[in-house]
């Protein structure tokens, strides 16, 4: 989404557009991590960002109302990498010259044990009730297998409850109805940046609600600190900030593991976001879709719903779906938890349009509770394969020298390209996304995610390995092909941060 710095914000009428390191590892022995700063006599970060509205759009669309162009505009305007890729896909025996998708996060680790799962008998019944219009917060039979699976892998200190469970098609979904429910068009949701650009979209598109960026850097200023970091400080100057140019927040969006930096929060900090939350009345929308893609054993995850005590029950809202732990992006299910019925109601309603044939509700069902085959199959397997492959990609990076954040979670790298940007500008940074693309491997720019930082890279590692070694081989080529000499380059200095808020 387009931003605008703290002294340029105002007060968009309409919805926003979408944008058109814990330790940084280099070529360093492992567990040395590359801390990057802007030179000191850089100008003043910018604390915040408030979407900037959309003053003109293509006119193409004259059939379209005033918000159908818009929709249309966040496509026309976000799509051309992936358009470019849907029109040239790799394929090892069909087109072996096609693009490699690094981009989308997807895992493609588990086709074969998902595959034979999915494939079993009693994931193939029929039944009367399945064919017929469900609650729209799901079949409760459905629902009582969330609450059970969710108290279960977030550790819970009490059991969850069906009643608090809604289910829907998609956590974009989700994140669209809860949009709608929570905020009046034009308020906003506060969301540490870089985040998921796609979140813009969500939020924007049913619900006209905006977002605020709480820009995070990568500057290390202690040894205490580290990239990316999110402290309370810095959602309470962006939340000031937004209030004196008259935007009105309504709620703080967290992402844990975060897309794309793949941070956890510890509890200690979640504690102090959900606080601040509490003190300003705001709603904290949790998203977990990651949950389980924590591959590290040494890296410990806290569901938010872990906690002891959540210090705003009736403003706490946690969202997960099977999308990314269990490889399933195409079956689109989601679910919501919320000790707040009015909100539950709310959103089921909107289930109308969002809602899971009863066939896929039985499915997930019968998934979700077949604990077993979870953690004694699927889940030892998938880990060591994620781990297996960010141990390549993160070998090819030293090997290049390039810098990244060293995570233990998510399907991604956030890397740092500053180094081969001749100007470090959003400009430079979009003339490299190009030359990947051109060399036929499709990245997804920092831009994107609003990271404010010209010149990082999110890179999806969760692929098969073939695919993976063509990709890096390309990514190979065009960094080897490209100066290094920043017209501006980051200073840098190394110190040991293994293990520390991971």
């Amino acid at each position: 989404m387009f931003t605008l710095s703290k002294k340029e914000s105002r007060v968009p009428p309409t919805c926003l557009g979408p944008a058109s390191t814990q330790g940084m590892d280099s070529n360093y022995p492992d567990g040395l991590e590359r801390e990057c700063s802007g030179k000191p006599d850089q100008k003043l970060p910018e604390l915040y960002g408030v979407g900037d509205p959309i003053p003109t759009f293509s006119s193409d669309g004259s059939h379209l109302s005033s918000r159908g162009r818009i929709i249309k505009w966040f496509w026309d305007s976000a799509e051309e990498g992936y358009r470019t890729y849907h029109m040239d896909e790799y394929d090892e025996d069909k087109n072996p010259s096609g693009i490699i998708n690094l981009g989308t996060s997807e895992n493609k680790l588990c086709f074969d044990l998902l595959s034979r799962r999915l494939s079993q008998s009693d994931m193939l019944q029929v039944k009367p009730a399945l064919l017929q219009y469900p609650d729209w917060r799901g079949h409760l039979f459905l629902r009582e297998e969330v609450a059970r699976f969710l108290s279960f892998y977030c550790r819970s200190p009490v059991p969850l409850k069906p009643e608090n469970v809604v289910v829907l098609n998609g956590c974009a979904s989700l994140f669209s109805a809860l949009a709608t429910v929570l905020c009046e068009a034009g308020e906003a949701f506060l969301i540490p940046a870089p985040y998921y650009g796609a979140i813009t979209q969500h939020t924007c598109l049913y619900g006209n609600v905006r977002l605020v960026s709480v820009y995070l850097e990568s500057e290390v200023t202690g040894l205490d600190t580290r990239p990316f970091q999110l402290t309370v400080q810095k959602l309470e100057m962006a939340l000031q900030g937004a209030k004196s140019e008259g935007v009105k927040v309504k709620g703080l969006i967290l992402i844990s593991p975060q897309n794309p930096l793949g941070d956890i929060y510890p509890p200690e900090e979640l504690q102090e976001y959900l606080e601040f939350a509490k003190r300003h009345e705001l709603h904290v929308v949790v998203d977990e879709v990651y949950m389980l893609s924590v591959f590290e054993e040494s890296v410990g995850y806290h569901s938010v719903l872990s906690l002891e005590r959540l210090p705003d029950p009736q403003r706490t809202h946690v969202m997960w779906g099977t999308s990314k732990d269990f490889g399933m992006s195409g079956l689109r299910f989601g679910t919501l938890y919320t000790e707040n019925q009015d909100v539950a109601t709310a959103v089921a309603s909107l289930c109308r349009y969002h809602g899971l044939s009863g066939l896929v509700q039985y499915q997930m069902a019968q998934l979700l509770q077949d604990r077993d085959w979870i953690d004694q199959v699927y889940l030892l397997e998938n880990h060591a394969r994620l781990k297996a492959a960010h141990a390549y990609v993160s070998g090819e990076l030293k090997a290049l020298g390039v810098p990244f954040l060293r995570r233990g979670a998510g399907f991604f790298i956030w890397v740092d390209l500053r180094k081969y940007l001749p100007k470090v500008t959003f400009e430079e940074e979009m003339l490299l996304w190009r030359r990947f693309l051109d060399n036929k491997v499709l990245l997804t720019f920092g831009k994107a995610f609003q990271c404010k930082e010209p010149g990082w890279f999110r890179l999806v590692f969760s692929d098969q390995a073939h695919r993976l070694r063509l990709g890096m081989q390309r990514i190979r080529q065009v960094l080897k092909g490209t100066s290094q000499v920043a017209e501006d380059p980051p200073s840098c200095q190394t110190q040991e941060l293994r293990g520390q808020h991971t």
